[in-house]
């Protein structure tokens, strides 16, 4: 049975109802008023200061109680550590006169965000060229949902001021305690194995950027693994998926021939329901649905197909929302998942009428 620590107030009056009982005191002698109840009172806060400092040990002894520098103690010895900050990267289009080069390092800047280029870039006869790009911008911030334009802050001899950037992704923050104790909880459960799918996804999720991995075994035929990655619940950028695949290649058994590593394809869908209500407004309706469905959206991973009757429960369980018709889409959504992509179902536009 557990061991019951007991409180200052309960080691006191033990302490007063020992003392009372050797020196035969009667009770005034030992009243809130007295020398003995001071003495005892002062015995007794030391005594649970130790109590609570053991209860504070043996949480440190376990790494999903201990506190973070403990925590911290736990995973070097398996060689973990928090995985730092990483900056979102992607390409940028620039405009100019064909012929002309420059390396690598241009700054091109929009409102509050800016990038460098990694690379030279080189304009060819159509009068473009390209360069991959990484954010100044440190983590989630640098993360961009669409193309937009940027402008030069030097612009070298040749060049067009203006700049076509593509969509940044990949930067992510650094990892949190329950992130490395969730890395550190899986190498306790499923420890090293010689290769087997959950070592890939160990091995994955060890690179910074990298948010979530799902391994698919023999997808593409015999010594085949492919290993789907994600940054903060958005597609990585081509410079993780690189350093995934390097350092998968540098861990992994040699009996594995083919190591795939991949971005999950992104296909969005939109909702359209129904509802009666009950004490809603329609507008208070449509914001309660948008968040359980987007809710239940970030719990949907890569290849897990959208099931309409499980997000019309969802909704149903909504108070105020007495019946729930969905009308798009019309049918369950299958994630594709072949030897080409793996399709993962994202959250479009939420429409909502009434009934």
């Amino acid at each position: 049975m557990p061991f019951t620590t007991k409180t200052a107030a309960q080691v006191r009056d033990d302490l007063l109802r020992d003392i009372q009982n050797q020196l035969h005191l009667p009770d005034d002698r030992i009243g809130p008023d007295s020398d003995w109840y001071v003495r005892a009172s002062a015995v007794a806060s030391v005594a649970e200061g130790i109590y609570q400092h053991q209860g504070w040990i043996v949480r440190q002894i376990f790494p999903d109680t201990a506190d973070s520098e403990y925590l911290y103690l736990h995973a070097r010895m398996r060689g973990l550590t928090n995985k730092p900050v990483n900056n979102a990267s992607g390409p940028a289009t620039f405009t100019g006169q064909a012929g002309t080069s420059a390396a690598a390092g241009l700054v091109f800047k929009r409102d509050n965000l800016s990038w460098t280029t990694l690379g030279q870039v080189t304009i060819g006869s159509n009068g473009q060229g390209s360069a991959q790009a990484v954010a100044s911008q440190q983590g989630t911030a640098g993360n961009t949902i669409a193309q937009t334009t940027a402008i030069l802050t030097t612009t070298p001899a040749g060049f067009d001021s203006a700049v076509t950037v593509g969509v940044m992704s990949g930067g992510t923050d650094e990892e949190s305690d329950a992130e490395l104790l969730a890395r550190l909880l899986e190498i306790i459960r499923r420890p090293p194995a010689g290769g087997n799918k959950y070592d890939y996804k160990r091995w994955a999720l060890e690179v910074a950027g990298v948010s979530a991995a799902y391994v698919y075994p023999l997808r593409r035929g015999l010594g085949t693994v492919d290993i789907v990655i994600t940054s903060a619940g958005g597609l990585p950028s081509q410079d993780i998926i690189n350093r995934v695949k390097a350092h998968i290649d540098d861990v992994r058994p040699v009996t594995a021939k083919d190591i795939l590593v991949l971005a999950p394809t992104i296909k969005s869908f939109d909702v359209h329901v129904k509802v009666s209500l009950d004490g809603l407004t329609l507008l208070e309706a449509k914001t309660a649905i948008t968040a359980t469905l987007k809710e239940e959206d970030t719990r949907r991973e890569p290849g897990e197909s959208f099931v309409r009757s499980q997000a019309s429960m969802l909704i149903s369980l909504i108070p105020g929302i007495t019946d729930v018709e969905m009308t798009a889409p019309s049918a369950n959504i299958a994630a594709v998942t072949d030897t080409t992509k793996v399709e993962w179902l994202r959250l479009g536009n939420v429409e909502v009428e009434t009934l």
